[in-house]
């Protein structure tokens, strides 16, 4: 008896692509608007997290806080202003705040932290490795002379 390979051709067909497409968007179909919500939440958070722990960013990669509550704004068909206003402040504070004109205070990180149901850290970590790149990307050389290798060496 002769042995074949199987090859993932066999396996996933445009048949089977498209009925696993099809059970895909049913079941998304009827799914509550609670549960579609609480879905593109888990989403951002996921995207949140991923963005935090990578290191391989790119220069047109990189994002704000503004773009991450942006993500959650339109998830929850929600405006900055409306948020603003739920947070008991201004929108042009809330918005500086968010691009970085502002240092993130810990009133804010736990107001943002309680909106999204995410870890406050994480928004912490956003702003400090947006300013580390941003710093890296503008005077790198300024700092290669601080490796100890180069201190032990003296």
């Amino acid at each position: 008896m002769k042995k074949t390979e199987i090859l993932p051709k066999d396996i996933w067909n445009d048949e089977k692509l498209n009925n696993v497409n099809e059970f895909i968007k049913n079941h998304s179909d009827n799914q509550s608007k609670e549960r579609k919500i609480k879905n593109k939440l888990l989403s951002i958070q996921y995207k949140l997290e991923d963005y935090i722990e990578r290191d391989d960013i790119e220069e047109n990669e990189v994002l704000d806080i503004l773009d991450f509550v942006k993500m959650y704004l339109k998830a929850l068909d929600i405006t900055k202003l409306d948020l603003a206003n739920y947070f008991g402040m201004r929108d042009s504070n809330l918005h500086k705040y968010l691009t970085g004109k502002r240092k993130l205070n810990p009133e804010i990180v736990l107001k943002i932290s309680s909106f999204s149901h995410t870890k406050p850290e994480y928004w912490y970590r956003v702003q400090v490795k947006n300013e580390l790149m941003k710093l890296k990307k503008e005077s790198a050389k300024d700092y290669e002379k601080y490796d100890y290798k180069k201190l032990l060496s003296l």
